[in-house]
């Protein structure tokens, strides 16, 4: 909103004179080139906001890959030394 400013001074001669400022002139430009500043600033915080929250969904997917095959790498193990443990019992007691 526009303020405007009025000024009036009133002279006591018999020729009196009125002055008036309208303040003209003022804030339109520099309104618009405030408001195209805070766009951009807006504009760039959006940007590294997303770029920071894709950079955290890359990290939590790459965490659950590496264990998803730690899991799998220990369930392999298991059952190797559980195929061990059975060639080991077997050949200490055969079955007939």
């Amino acid at each position: 909103m526009a303020t405007e400013r009025v000024t009036r001074v009133v002279e006591r001669d018999p020729g009196s004179t009125t002055y008036v400022d309208n303040g003209g002139g003022r804030g339109g430009l520099g309104g618009v080139i405030i408001g195209i500043a805070v766009l951009a600033l807006v504009a760039i915080v959006a940007f590294f906001l997303l770029d920071a929250n894709r950079n955290d969904a890359l990290r939590t997917n790459a965490v659950t890959s590496a264990a998803s095959t730690v899991a799998d790498s220990t369930a392999t193990a298991a059952r190797s030394v559980g195929d061990a443990a059975t060639t080991a019992a077997d050949s200490v007691n055969p079955q007939k």
